[in-house]
């Protein structure tokens, strides 16, 4: 019987797997995929907005070659954390199903049951994207993340969404050589919201035909060389090789509405905890890290929720 488990091995329940183990808890990190997946999945050559400093954990220096670390910096930080702080980590183990039992909490996972006397969920939200829900969307042309241009090279590309990242995918490609770049937007323009030095840049090449853009339009079906737009214009049938859904991720629910977890019903469906112990509605079930702002993504990063290790801990051991 553990301690403690965390489920999620990011950075945030990294940050809580050491505050456990400053306090010699039982604990054990566990995760589906590798160790900080989600930065992991960026884009290779991702840069940090928050400097070094804003995501260090642990007490161990993050020096980086330029004011902003890289995703590769980043990764091999997180390495050297879990190294410096011989974490108990158990990766690549997916929680197939969870109960809340009367005094303790049963994980069936790929490589077995574990118990324990309380959970940290801080799964983050990079791992359910929004799908598009339409025919096609199952071929291998399809994806919803992006790691770099070079695939895309001579390709017809079509890139679904007007965020941050639709942006910087539709900018790369065109820029590394792609036939041709189309954008498929809901919207009636580029948002106010696209990052200030770069919304200049992708309405000028909208403008100009450098990429193009639909408004007011969506991705009716998908075919293997080819993609069905509905626009104002009408139905529309363009070339295509791959299609690049950048529509965006979700919170995983599904483990929260298992463990009886009360979600508040507003636009963002945010998860009911006490901010200032970070427990939820559940006796002995805590949330960490961007989780807590449920659809809400941009609310909690790595530098504004590293606190929460030390919030949750330190009710723990009052208890």
């Amino acid at each position: 019987m553990k301690d403690l488990i965390i489920i999620g091995a990011g950075p945030i329940g990294l940050a809580c797997g050491i505050e456990a183990k400053k306090n010699n808890l039982d604990y054990i990190i566990i995760d589906k995929g590798m160790l900080v997946n989600s930065i992991y999945n960026y884009p290779i050559n991702t840069t940090f907005f928050s400097t070094s400093d804003k995501l260090e954990i642990g007490d161990i220096p993050f020096i980086s070659h330029n004011v902003k670390p890289t995703r590769t910096e980043a990764l091999e930080y997180y390495r050297r954390v879990c190294d410096s702080w011989s974490l108990n980590l158990d990766l690549y183990n997916e929680v197939l199903d969870i109960k809340n039992k009367t005094s303790n909490f049963e994980l069936n996972t790929q490589n077995g049951i574990i118990k324990s006397k309380r959970i940290i969920i801080c799964t983050g939200f990079y791992d359910i994207p929004y799908l598009l829900n339409i025919p096609g969307e199952e071929l291998s042309k399809v994806l919803h993340y992006y790691n770099e241009s070079h695939p895309y090279y001579k390709m017809n590309i079509a890139i679904v969404g007007a965020g941050n990242s639709a942006v910087d995918v539709a900018l790369d490609t065109y820029r590394k050589g792609a036939n041709s770049v189309t954008m498929i937007i809901r919207e009636k323009k580029i948002g106010e919201n696209i990052k200030y030095w770069v919304r200049p840049d992708i309405v000028n090449r909208i403008e100009s035909g450098e990429i193009k853009a639909h408004y007011e339009s969506e991705i009716k079906e998908i075919k293997e060389k080819s993609i069905i737009i509905k626009s104002p214009k009408g139905i529309t049938e363009i070339d295509n090789d791959f299609v690049l859904a950048m529509t965006g991720y979700q919170p995983n629910y599904e483990i929260l509405q298992k463990l009886g977890v009360n979600i508040n019903v507003d636009e963002f469906k945010t998860p009911e905890y006490n901010e200032d112990t970070m427990e939820t509605n559940v006796n002995g079930v805590y949330l960490a890290g961007v989780i807590c702002g449920g659809l809400k993504t941009n609310k909690w990063f790595i530098e504004n929720s590293r606190d929460h290790s030390e919030k949750i801990i330190s009710d723990i051991i009052k208890n």
